[in-house]
């Protein structure tokens, strides 16, 4: 791996979060999830949380684990998301920053060594974990729609997953 890539490379990758073997992390000390929202747990830009995004909570809930929300998303989407799904949330967590994962695990008491980040963006999602200390999970886009910008970035994605062999 490339040096100047490491803090974008996660600890695991999944193609579902609904596939993803919960109690593993679990039996290693992990019990905080932090979740980003758009094509992580919800299609890109949905107002509600549908059938995956709860079925994914009870999963993690049923594990073990607290959840909370960590989006870039305005604050009432994310919050009246966070509400509806029953789990805490941090809006405007200003990822790549890891400021919103800091302000996510003193929220929940927790410290970096319990807690675990899913999310689908390499440079804001995993970033942030990773410059926060906490383990990180790259999940594939729910959904091939997004908004203009994330398709750009993903080429840039697709560059450093090639070259880091991810």
């Amino acid at each position: 791996m490339l040096f100047c890539f490491k803090n974008l490379v996660p600890q695991r990758v999944c193609k579902r979060l609904s596939e993803f073997p919960f109690a593993e992390l679990r039996d290693q000390g992990y019990r905080c999830a932090l979740l980003d929202l758009d094509n992580t747990i919800s299609p890109d830009r949905a107002e509600e949380p549908n059938d995956y995004s709860h079925l994914v909570i009870r999963l993690l809930m049923d594990a073990g684990f607290a959840c909370c929300l960590v989006s870039n998303a305005k604050s009432s989407r994310s919050r009246s998301f966070a509400a509806a799904l029953g789990i805490s949330h941090v809006a405007f967590a200003g990822k790549p920053s890891p400021k919103g994962v800091f302000e996510a695990m003193e929220m929940m008491n927790v410290v970096a060594e319990q807690t675990v980040l899913f999310g689908d963006q390499l440079f804001t999602d995993i970033l942030a974990a990773r410059r926060a200390g906490v383990y990180a999970v790259l999940v594939e886009p729910y959904d091939k729609k997004e908004i203009f910008y994330v398709k750009f970035k993903r080429f840039f994605e697709y560059i450093v997953r090639k070259m880091c062999r991810f």
